[in-house]
């Protein structure tokens, strides 16, 4: 199947999901693509990953953090193929709950994620035309109910899972699909750390495709796989006692 967005911008691209999409981009005909990541050598085995597979590959490091910069990468990016799909996929784990890791993971991925979707919303709206225009972001299933074994982790996910959700709504009269991706637990080097049970675990590769099918498709929500979904939509609408002495029982993720 060949890809309807032929000019993919994708953050954290370095390994995990953002390595398996960029790598799928490449396989499914998109002709640009623009990656950035803060590990030169790993972020250098992707793009030629990718060249292998006939894609154009413009590889950037950057910290998403930085807001000046993302958006002065994003517009250049823009300038040499207009861009038809914004991943916004970099994201950290917490690890201990300590105030620098907290600080760190909203910063990484609420913030990173506006550094990434904003600019790229300024872009699609000036833009007339029948060319795709996508924005995606990376929330997780965790983002649907407040996790203890991973606050800060779960309500950053949980930010972003509504934003993207109400954001797809408004901007529709525009003609951007927006999508929000909530994967469970997923080959990346944060899952490499953990040392709780993670069930349903799946390589990238096999995330990467329910994704890149999901945008084909413009599907709004792409959650998976559909047991924790379930699992973590029940415990959201359970009452508060029951889903906290719930909560209470599960392991950390770290």
């Amino acid at each position: 199947m060949e890809t309807k967005f032929t000019n993919v911008l994708i953050t954290g691209a370095s390994s995990g999901i953002g390595e398996a999409m960029a790598v799928y981009y490449a396989a499914h005909g998109a002709k640009n693509l623009f990656i950035c990541g803060r590990n030169k050598d790993r972020l250098e085995n992707v793009r030629k990953q990718c060249e292998q597979l006939g894609a154009a590959v413009y590889a950037s490091l950057i910290d998403v953090n930085d807001r000046e910069k993302m958006r002065v990468w994003i517009v250049q990016c823009n300038k040499k193929a207009p861009l038809n799909l914004v991943l916004a996929n970099a994201g950290v784990a917490t690890t201990k709950e300590i105030d620098e890791n907290i600080y760190n993971t909203f910063n990484t991925n609420i913030f990173g994620v506006l550094n990434t979707v904003l600019p790229a919303v300024s872009l699609f709206s000036r833009r007339r035309g029948q060319a795709p225009k996508a924005v995606a972001m990376l929330s997780s299933i965790a983002g649907y109910h407040g996790l203890a074994g991973c606050p800060s982790y779960s309500a950053s996910k949980a930010c972003v899972k509504a934003y993207g959700e109400a954001l797809r709504v408004y901007l529709a009269p525009r003609g951007i699909q927006v999508s929000v991706i909530c994967p469970g637990f997923v080959k990346s080097r944060i899952t490499d750390k953990n040392t709780c049970p993670m069930p349903f675990f799946m390589e990238a590769e096999e995330a990467a495709e329910i994704i890149g099918r999901g945008l084909e498709n413009n599907v709004g929500l792409i959650a998976f796989p559909w047991p924790m979904r379930f699992g973590v939509w029940l415990l959201s609408v359970l009452p508060s006692r029951l889903s906290a002495f719930i909560c209470s029982k599960l392991p950390y993720k770290v």
